[in-house]
């Protein structure tokens, strides 16, 4: 798995002369205010400059000077994350994640700063996603284990946590605590969902919306295609639109001479029970085919949100209302499903499900995640409901030579307390998603909030590896998990999983700092 280590470089660097000269006047504005801080930053990092300036081929991710940060913070801010080729990746469709911080089961940050501290150096990131590096051998597990070790033994952490570290060029395991046991894994189910969706489907795959004309009876049939994305708002950006669909349909109708329509929509892609079992709650709407802005009734589009008690209605309500602008009269929506008869009579679909699983990874979406385990389910010929979407990611990461002994899916998000997973697990996706014969699984790494800058991530790092770390974060009451990579010291990109179960609710942001200085030790360690 030899990736040449350049190559991202080369082929991201004019990409990223041209997003400096987009962000550049930001940068002007922002230099004066950053100035002191990054003159700390810079007298900080000398002793580091010093060390890594003796020749190597990778001297292009050495801290860069005061200049160069700024530079970094522009184009990553602007850009999102990258993938292998140095092209931004489907996140470009998609700015919610950057001006919002906070997930939909992790909470709002409250006083989020609107521009993140300049990171070191954003060649620890580009170049991670290429894969591999060369110019060293991976770390001593002997070091790793003394570095660890004690960081592991925080309090904050509970009585049990369990890690492991791997190097993604080889697959070998450099550390590990307890890390083939079956733990509550919260959030970073998601990157189990993600692979198995994206390997069941393929990242090109879309989801699609229709409506429907009954000929016989004149019944309008708002189908539902799974798509947890369309939108009813007037600018749609790259996702579905409800407001596309209706003028199609409207001009559709109007071709065929009819004016008058009843309405009706068919959820019957899916089965079983739409309540999550976790009942009511904010962090997602239920679990439905058909859906318009995930249910919410604010103008939100990631985190906690009152939702609207039956989505599949209210987006065919709010149809209804678009095809009445466009003159057709329409009755009160009701359920039904659409026949063999039926004509289409319009389409929208999603953007390809790459951008959908870095929108699902980014804001850690629960909403999305449950509808890709539902379309997994339905991709694999399960039964989509929780039980079969479960079976159906069990059985994708089978086919995929993963470790899945132990391991429970009971949603596709990671709320179910009774999930399982092990940090085994977590890292061997992470590698398997990073193996270049499996380029459709990448954008369960691209999707990762990077550091100090994006989703999750957005508030967290400040002071450590900003920029250097992408991870995917896990928080239920008294369960914190952490899974991502990131670039060691010498150049080599590393897997990791840190779970904490047990710990004390009343002290979440305690454990989430102890897992950070966790990431960032291994960020800073050369370890040999």
């Amino acid at each position: 798995m030899v990736v040449p280590e350049l190559r991202p470089w080369r082929a991201a660097k004019p990409h990223v002369v041209r997003l400096a000269d987009a962000v550049r006047p930001r940068l002007a504005r922002a230099a004066a205010a950053t100035k002191p801080r990054l003159a700390r930053l810079a007298r900080a990092g000398k002793p580091q400059v010093a060390k890594v300036a003796r020749p190597k081929t990778w001297q292009y991710t050495a801290g860069a000077a005061t200049a160069g940060l700024a530079l970094t913070a522009g184009v990553v801010t602007a850009a999102g994350p990258w993938d292998s080729s140095g092209q931004r990746t489907a996140e470009r469709d998609r700015a919610v994640a950057l001006d919002r911080a906070g997930g939909t089961d992790h909470g709002s940050a409250p006083g989020a700063p609107g521009r993140p501290r300049p990171a070191p150096s954003a060649g620890p990131v580009l170049t991670g996603l290429g894969g591999v590096s060369t110019v060293k051998s991976a770390p001593d597990g002997k070091a790793l284990t003394d570095a660890l070790t004690p960081l592991l033994k925080d309090p904050a952490l509970g009585p049990r946590p369990a890690a492991a570290v791997i190097d993604v060029t080889t697959g070998r395991r450099l550390f590990g605590k307890a890390s083939g046991t079956e733990l509550t894994p919260a959030s970073t189910t998601k990157v189990a969902t993600a692979v198995a969706a994206l390997s069941a489907m393929g990242a090109d795959h879309r989801l699609t919306t229709r409506a429907a004309l009954e000929p016989d009876t004149k019944e309008v049939v708002l189908v539902g295609g799974g798509d947890p994305t369309l939108t009813d708002r007037e600018k749609a950006g790259p996702w579905a639109s409800l407001r596309t669909l209706a003028a199609g349909t409207a001009a559709a109708l109007a071709d065929r001479g009819v004016r008058e329509v009843t309405l009706s929509y068919d959820t019957t892609r899916y089965a079983g029970d739409e309540m999550h079992p976790i009942g009511v709650d904010g962090n997602l709407a239920r679990v439905t085919p058909l859906m318009a802005d995930e249910g919410r009734t604010d103008d939100s589009a990631s985190g906690p949100a009152q939702r609207v008690p039956d989505p599949a209605a209210d987006a065919t309500r709010r149809f209804g209302e678009l095809l009445e602008s466009h003159g057709i009269k329409t009755t009160a929506p009701g359920p039904s499903k659409a026949t063999t008869r039926a004509k289409t009579l319009a389409t929208v679909s999603s953007p390809p499900l790459s951008a959908v699983v870095e929108r699902m990874l980014t804001n850690s979406d629960n909403d999305i995640a449950e509808a890709l385990a539902r379309q997994t389910a339905v991709a694999t010929g399960n039964r989509a409901d929780f039980a079969g979407a479960g079976k159906a990611i069990s059985g994708q990461l089978r086919k995929l030579g993963l470790p899945v002994k132990g391991a429970a899916f009971k949603d596709g998000s990671g709320l179910n307390r009774a999930d399982r997973l092990t940090p085994d697990l977590l890292t061997a996706l992470l590698a398997k998603a990073a193996d270049p014969s499996h380029p459709e699984l990448r954008p369960a790494l691209t999707g990762l909030p990077v550091a100090g800058f994006t989703g999750t991530l957005t508030t967290r790092y400040t002071d450590g590896a900003s920029g250097v770390v992408r991870a995917k974060t896990g928080t239920l009451s008294g369960v914190h998990t952490l899974a991502g990579t990131l670039v060691d010291e010498d150049g080599r990109l590393l897997a990791f999983a840190f779970m904490a179960t047990d710990t004390d609710p009343g002290r979440p942001a305690a454990t989430q700092q102890a897992l950070d200085r966790i990431a960032s030790a291994l960020a800073a360690c050369g370890c040999r």
